[in-house]
């Protein structure tokens, strides 16, 4: 690891600066040969599996779908869903696996080659029209097999948990607001991404060191709703209530007769003098 690239982050950030001192050396490989399609084939594969499980099922592909060697876009367009199935894809990543060989023969996602000329942000916008691969996925990709500088998946857990622990914070950052921070990363926030990966294991080690200074995350804008038009306000306060509705409708003389709506006492005399005044019939 470049030792300016250390010397850039630990000025730009005093925490960041104890913990690469006690972590050492950043370790990430250079980059090697990328398949954008084998890659995403098993980021689908591992989802919601451990590594166990999800290297069965491609060992599984490889054999029946890939004939010994890992199936390119052609065979796995032509495979059955049976046959995936069998392998121990569900219905969702076969649906996925599908829909990846499709946009790879479309060249919605492209060879390695074309691939590195591409920004960070143009990978991203690629890939993640395949079914099934967001945006932490391509990250990774951008991290582990194109080694980008510049990549802080502020979504990642391990991310996050990391940089709780080694800023003291009592609770998870939020994304938008670790993204923020990070800006004093630049253009190296791959390299602070996995010194926060490695703040988890000096955690359960208990050799995390203290923050050097106690940080507010930036604060973040709550969005407010927006205002209603003049109009539809003047309308919200002219418009009845339903209450006042009913009871208008309950005491209307048209409604029911003007003798409903008056008081019950008053009502139950007036007949009562109706009754009095009535002579009975005489007997045919």
């Amino acid at each position: 690891m470049n030792p300016e690239i250390l010397a850039h982050l630990s000025r730009a950030d005093a925490v960041l600066g104890g913990l690469i001192r006690a972590v050492g050396p950043c370790k990430l490989d250079p980059p090697e040969d990328c398949h954008p399609f084998q890659v995403l084939a098993q980021a689908i594969a591992h989802q919601q599996l451990n590594g166990t499980a999800a290297n069965t099922i491609l060992k599984r592909l490889i054999d029946s779908c890939g004939q010994g060697t890992f199936p390119t876009p052609h065979q796995v367009l032509q495979a059955s869903v049976e046959s995936l199935r069998a392998a121990g894809f569900s219905f969702a990543k076969v649906a996925a696996l599908k829909d990846l060989a499709a946009k790879t023969l479309a060249g919605v996602v492209p060879d390695g080659a074309a691939l590195v000329q591409l920004s960070d942000e143009q990978i991203i916008a690629r890939l993640t029209q395949v079914r099934g691969i967001g945006r932490w996925t391509v990250e990774m990709l951008l991290i582990f097999q194109l080694r980008r500088p510049d990549v802080l998946p502020v979504d990642d857990f391990g991310v996050r948990a990391g940089f709780r622990a080694a800023y003291g914070l009592a609770r998870m950052p939020r994304p938008k607001a670790l993204a923020l921070w990070g800006e004093r990363w630049k253009p190296f926030r791959t390299t602070a991404a996995w010194y926060l990966w490695r703040a988890l294991e000096l955690k359960r080690a208990g050799t995390l060191p203290a923050p050097a200074e106690r940080i507010r995350l930036p604060r973040l804008k709550m969005r407010r709703r927006a205002a209603r038009p003049a109009a539809a306000k003047k309308a919200a306060r002219a418009k009845p209530r339903a209450g006042t509705a009913m009871r208008a409708r309950r005491t209307s003389p048209g409604a029911r007769g003007s003798a409903r709506s008056a008081p019950r006492g008053q009502r139950a005399r007036k007949a009562g003098k109706a009754r009095k005044t009535t002579k009975p019939g005489k007997a045919g």
